[in-house]
């Protein structure tokens, strides 16, 4: 078998993450796999592992306009594939319009249908795409002859809008051992002299709510708790300025002169496990997730977690954390103080996550997405040969 990966337009760290983690794994020969072809951007293929049976072909589509990159998937892509003999074709991204049979999609994207989650997009270029998106991915899973879900939250939410689909498995990601740590950190401040450092890590957007951590964490230290907030993990995400305006104005309102919030933006990835590391608490406000690997990286950190309570969060993250309304400021208080205030209890959640957290490794991942991959190809040999 031959393996054909489209990944041209995977620029989100989970999707980097996930391509790198799975090849970094694999041993191709244990799933008949001769060769293993990728298309994708200069930045992504040079971070990809160099093998003998890996083949690396640099396609800069995402620096075109939308138009081109899905030209450039319906009409050139099959015709590269077919070129170099690939066999069956793995689009790490539902948003493909690629449809050389056979295919493997993956699913990564839920905005597009968690209800109301749209809808914070108000009228604009981000919300018109998000309703095309749909369609588009619509078409990809029921044309495909094999789905990977990342969770099962996202399998039954998705089936609402395309009816039952065929052959669909459960794969999660893995989380990077340099996240792992042998035990809970003991560096929760003594006293009140030190201030208790929270952690959120993710982009700027609608459905992040990094407004409304602002606002508990304001209240929290004028009801006498000494507490700062880090934010970091990146930029706007999808063009969409409106999450960046509500965030400006929280912190022109609730801290204006930059006494317990620091933005540190952008952070390379080997260096996150450090920034985790010095953290008392990490925060997770997200309303709209597919699965968060920032999520699984913290609960590798033996860090104690408040989460929302939304989505396929407490799949994940189950009775480690305390959960939270992300759209609710008091309930994001309450869930903080409880993790400050009992410290027995957050030992325990701490151990709790670090357990849960040893279900997602890369090794496992790899196994069982070539494996469904290649269990795939051959069932639709089987069927196309009778």
């Amino acid at each position: 078998m031959k393996l054909a990966i489209n990944a041209s337009r995977a620029r989100s760290g989970g999707a980097k993450s996930h391509l790198l983690g799975v090849l970094s794994e694999l041993n191709p020969i244990l799933y008949g796999i001769e060769e293993i072809h990728v298309w994708s951007y200069s930045e992504l293929l040079i971070s990809l592992p160099d093998k003998s049976w890996l083949t690396k072909h640099n396609v800069e589509v995402e620096k075109k306009t939308i138009l081109k990159q899905l030209w450039w998937e319906f009409f050139i892509l099959p015709k590269e594939i077919k070129k170099n003999k690939c066999d069956i074709l793995f689009n790490i991204d539902a948003g493909s319009v690629c449809r050389f049979k056979p295919y493997v999609v993956m699913s990564r994207d839920m905005l597009s249908y968690e209800p109301g989650e749209i809808n914070r997009y108000g009228i604009s270029l981000a919300h018109l795409r998000l309703i095309v998106l749909k369609y588009v991915q619509n078409a990809s899973f029921k044309n495909a002859s094999g789905i990977i879900f990342l969770t099962k939250y996202a399998g039954n939410t998705i089936q609402k809008s395309t009816g039952l689909l065929k052959n669909i498995t459960f794969i999660p990601h893995g989380v990077s051992e340099n996240f792992c740590c042998k035990q809970p950190s003991n560096n929760w401040p003594i006293n009140n002299t030190q201030p208790i450092k929270c952690l959120y890590v993710s982009n700027i957007a609608p459905y992040k709510h990094q407004w409304n951590v602002i606002r508990a964490v304001k209240n929290l230290r004028e009801d006498g708790y000494n507490i700062n907030l880090i934010l970091t993990g990146g930029g706007v995400a999808g063009g969409n300025k409106l999450a960046q305006s509500k965030l400006n104005k929280e912190l022109n309102f609730s801290d204006p002169e930059s006494k317990f919030v620091k933005i540190i933006g952008f952070v390379d990835k080997n260096k996150l496990p450090n920034i985790l590391k010095n953290s008392d608490i990490f925060i997770f406000a997200s309303s709209c997730e597919n699965m968060p690997n920032t999520l699984i990286e913290a609960m590798a950190s033996g860090l104690p977690i408040a989460c929302s309570n939304r989505g396929p969060m407490p799949e994940i993250l189950k009775d480690a954390g305390v959960y939270f309304d992300p759209e609710n400021p008091t309930k994001i208080v309450n869930s903080l103080k409880k993790l400050i205030t009992n410290e027995n209890y957050r030992k325990k959640i701490s151990k709790i996550a670090m357990l849960l957290s040893t279900n997602y490794s890369w090794q496992k991942c790899s196994k069982e997405t070539f494996t469904f991959l290649s269990k795939t190809f051959k069932n639709y040999q089987s069927i196309n040969n009778e």
